[in-house]
């Protein structure tokens, strides 16, 4: 090597530094991939991730390659580049050679190489899988000799080296991964997704038909009033009680209306024949829970109850679909019948509002782990009714009582606090 020319020498250390950039590229490319599309892209029969695959299914062989590659690299570039600063700075050049090569190794060795790989890692990391595979079979000996001694040093210091990496996804993470997905997935699809892993946190009182807005045939009227009822529903299931909606009978489908009227009128008869029985559900089941407990039971209604058997309400099928999908239906008695916006930016609100709705219809955060309705939440934060008309701040907006009836709030104003 003292004999050899500069010029040879000179294109020596820069072919090791392009080795080292390599080397280290390599490192943070495979580090970098990301494991969920690698296996996608594996499924796909893509070549270079299938490469990248069998590289990393022993990530300690790989490293260990790769240090042993940019060290052996790195070493002999020192030597050379001693070397060549000896022969053009005598004694001097040892420090020269050592502050020079240290600046063009991190430079063009390490710092540009790995971020480039970070930013682009499949561009990097599947290209070098080309080399590093068949490097890995040649190399294999000195490897797992390496590997050998490592790995024995990491159980003295209380590690195991064959414990699998859990890549297990929580449902937080995986929310993450979603709201993160950008462009990938569209915005829309995105809203579902992050709707269904919601699901387990709602339950059926969330999202039901409170019992005073219930829609049903009461058996202990007259003929002429359960014919209107029925001619005046837009539903296609009715629930039917006697007397009191606790004492809910049966579910009337509409389809088989016809087998209940006749020409002389209402045949009571074939109705309650005609009836399916209720099917009840627990007012804290999640909505995940009744989406499986319907399929399974194959009902679309369940008539909801409290933990004293009390009809809460009604959930049905859609209700559930629509807390995924958003509004599909044609009914008219949606948010916007209970939210009315003001020129001043504030909106009047009924009190029999539902806390989601508004929360989704405003998108706001008022608390939704209490009372269900706008007048439940605002008559437990008082605890107490009021004498007349009040004004209070809750979770950062400022809601003002306009009208109270029967100790229950008929109508709020409503307004971000800083807007008022």
């Amino acid at each position: 090597m003292d004999d050899a020319p500069l010029g040879i020498l000179f294109s020596i250390l820069a072919a090791l530094i392009l080795f080292s950039a390599f080397f280290s590229s390599s490192e943070t490319g495979m580090m970098s991939l990301n494991r969920y599309r690698l296996r996608h892209l594996q499924k796909d029969h893509h070549r270079g991730a299938i490469r990248a695959g069998k590289l990393l299914d022993r990530t300690d062989r790989l490293i260990g390659l790769i240090l042993i590659g940019n060290n052996l690299v790195n070493i002999l570039a020192s030597a050379i580049a001693t070397v060549i600063a000896i022969r053009l700075w005598g004694d001097a050049g040892i420090a020269i050679a050592t502050l020079g090569l240290t600046l063009v190794i991190l430079i063009f060795a390490e710092v540009t190489p790995k971020t480039i790989a970070a930013l682009h890692p499949e561009r990097v990391a599947f290209p070098a899988s080309l080399i590093l595979l068949p490097l890995m079979k040649l190399m294999f000996p000195v490897v797992a000799a390496l590997n050998w001694i490592t790995n024995g040093l990491l159980h003295m210091l209380g590690f195991d080296p064959k414990q699998e990496l859990d890549e297990s996804v929580s449902s937080e993470e995986l929310r993450t991964i979603v709201t993160d997905a950008g462009r990938l997935i569209p915005a829309r699809h995105r809203g579902m997704l992050l709707n269904i892993l919601n699901l387990e946190y709602v339950t059926v009182d969330d999202i039901m038909v409170p019992r005073n807005e219930v829609f049903g045939i009461d058996l202990n009227t007259s003929d002429d009033d359960i014919l209107r009822r029925i001619q005046a529903s837009s539903h296609t299931r009715l629930p039917v009680w006697r007397e009191d909606i606790n004492d809910i009978v049966g579910v009337l489908h509409t389809r088989n209306l016809t087998r209940v009227i006749d020409s002389g009128g209402l045949d009571r008869v074939a109705l309650e024949r005609e009836m399916d029985a209720p099917y009840f559900v627990p007012e804290s089941t999640p909505l995940h829970t009744q989406l499986m407990n319907f399929q399974k039971n194959k009902h679309r209604l369940g008539i909801v109850v409290d933990e004293y058997g009390e009809v809460m309400g009604l959930v049905a099928l859609e209700d559930i679909l629509e807390e995924i999908v958003g509004e599909f239906t044609s009914n008219l008695q949606g948010s916007q019948d209970n939210i009315f916006p003001q020129r001043d930016g504030s909106f009047i609100i009924a009190g029999s509002a539902n806390i989601r709705e508004v929360n989704k219809a405003l998108k706001w955060h008022l608390p939704t782990d209490g009372p269900k309705t706008l007048s439940g939440l605002i008559l437990e934060t008082l605890e107490s009714f009021p004498a007349g008309n009040a004004g209070l701040s809750i979770a950062g907006y400022h809601l003002e009582i306009l009208e109270l009836q029967s100790n229950v709030v008929q109508a709020v104003r409503a307004c971000p606090a800083k807007a008022h």
